[in-house]
């Protein structure tokens, strides 16, 4: 009996350093929710500027409109450039040893 629970606690010691001092444990937790909160602010950061270019200048405005919606001015003229078909070749039929 004694065996039994001495081999339970090494094996609950083991477990627990993989939990708090292994790179996969706490710290990696801790490191990843750092990342990720690196990440949120530099992403709210840059949607804040948008926000703050659509609101204030009309440049921001008609680049998304242009873009996005594909709206023309009113004193532009309006080009779509259609590629071409890729020609179609045509071969005759190859003989084979077997046709021959």
């Amino acid at each position: 009996m004694k065996w039994l629970a001495a081999a339970l606690a090494i094996a609950v010691i083991l477990l627990q350093y993989r939990v708090w001092l292994s790179e996969d444990g706490v710290r990696g937790v801790g490191r990843l929710r750092q990342a990720v909160a690196v990440q949120r602010a530099e992403r709210n950061r840059q949607l804040a500027a948008e926000v703050r270019d659509l609101k204030t200048g009309l440049d921001a405005l008609e680049e998304r409109a242009r873009s996005d919606l594909g709206m023309i001015a009113r004193n532009e003229t309006f080009y779509q450039v259609v590629p071409s078909p890729a020609p179609q070749t045509t071969h005759a039929p190859t003989r084979t040893a077997a046709a021959r």
